[in-house]
């Protein structure tokens, strides 16, 4: 009973508020910025559009602990995902994005993503070598 309410109240707000449509929509804008954003560094994106959990590929098991050391010296905190959970050569990092982020807080993210990627050669797109 209480979590049925809880859950209708929020489907309430999402649905049938200015707010919860411009959350959405905020949402929606920035997460497929994002996505785009890391196609264009030449990273393989995992995905659909308009979802705000954003899987790049990082492939070789060894660049797990490489891209997530390497993200968080620069101050970002990654997700990353290694098999069992993949398959072996499937491992890749998760990005999750909110509607809370600010253009600036996606844009600093790319830019650390981009040296990291440069770094541990993941910019399969760009190069076969990354």
């Amino acid at each position: 009973p209480l979590m049925c309410s809880q859950i209708f109240n929020a489907t309430n707000v999402i649905t049938n508020t200015s707010f919860g449509l411009d959350k959405i929509q905020a949402l929606r804008t920035n997460s497929n910025f994002f996505r785009s954003e890391l196609i264009k560094l030449g990273l393989h994106v995992y995905g659909n559009y308009d979802s705000p959990v954003i899987p790049v590929l990082l492939y070789n098991p060894t660049k797990i602990a490489a891209f997530s050391r390497e993200c968080l010296k620069r101050g970002l905190a990654v997700v990353v995902v290694g098999f069992p959970a993949t398959s072996l050569v499937k491992s890749r990092a998760r990005f999750c994005i909110s509607a809370a982020h600010s253009k600036q807080d996606l844009i600093s993210a790319l830019e650390t993503i981009k040296e990291v990627a440069n770094l541990i050669k993941i910019r399969y797109a760009v190069s076969p070598f990354g």
